[in-house]
């Protein structure tokens, strides 16, 4: 069964805990964490502080986003602020080199690590670095904002990376415009991780909005 990892980009940050507590309560597997840096990204969101915080009331899985320049310089941050996985995006990075350091750096410190591609980035990109992922981020919305509509190309990129993983082992995530209608094509191409921030947090029905992606 596909997983569920609402964004925490979406909750009330004046009640966060009991959202928190809401969405566990309501089947979610994941908590998914986005982080802007208002460079690589048009727009702000929190840092490791607010992880480690969050790590403190929840026993979810802290699935990080980040999405940001020089993952590098930030990343042992987020590994002491209790991260389950960090997903970087390639185009972060300006060569192979510096994608295989973060990769193999994550790995070290006992923390799941992902590469995240935009749209308009083909997923033969990945393809050098898949053997060692444990998760693959496909971005179905330009990242940096919620409540963008779902591109329907992500689905495209979704077989393709299932089609790769054939004696792999990686998690196949989307993000954006995530909600019962585009959660089922996604997982009928085979995706394994849906992310829904508004769709779930909004919800008048956190359970049933839960289940639908299920």
């Amino acid at each position: 069964m596909v997983k569920v990892a609402p964004s925490v980009l979406s909750a009330d940050f004046a009640e966060l805990k009991k959202d928190l507590d809401s969405i566990k309560n309501c089947g979610a597997d994941w908590i998914h964490y986005d982080v802007m840096d208002g460079h690589f990204v048009p727009n702000i969101s929190f840092g490791y502080s607010i992880l480690n915080d969050i790590s403190q009331v929840t026993d979810l899985y802290l699935d990080v986003h980040l999405m940001i320049e020089n993952p590098m310089k930030y990343v042992d941050e987020f590994i002491k602020a209790h991260a389950s996985s960090i997903t970087a995006h390639i185009e972060a990075f300006s060569n192979e080199q510096d994608i295989r350091a973060f990769i193999q750096h994550v790995h070290h410190h006992g923390v799941n690590v992902g590469l995240s591609i935009k749209p308009a980035t083909p997923v033969d990109t990945l393809i050098p670095y898949l053997d060692d992922l444990d998760l693959v981020l496909v971005m179905s919305v330009e990242p940096g904002f919620g409540g963008q509509k779902f591109q329907e190309q992500a689905i495209s990129k979704i077989e393709q990376l299932d089609q790769l993983r054939q004696e792999r082992s990686y998690l196949i995530e989307v993000d954006g415009g995530i909600n019962a209608t585009t959660g089922m094509l996604c997982r009928q191409a085979g995706a394994d991780v849906l992310v829904a921030g508004s769709y779930v947090f909004q919800a008048e029905n956190r359970k049933e909005a839960i289940e639908s992606l299920k």
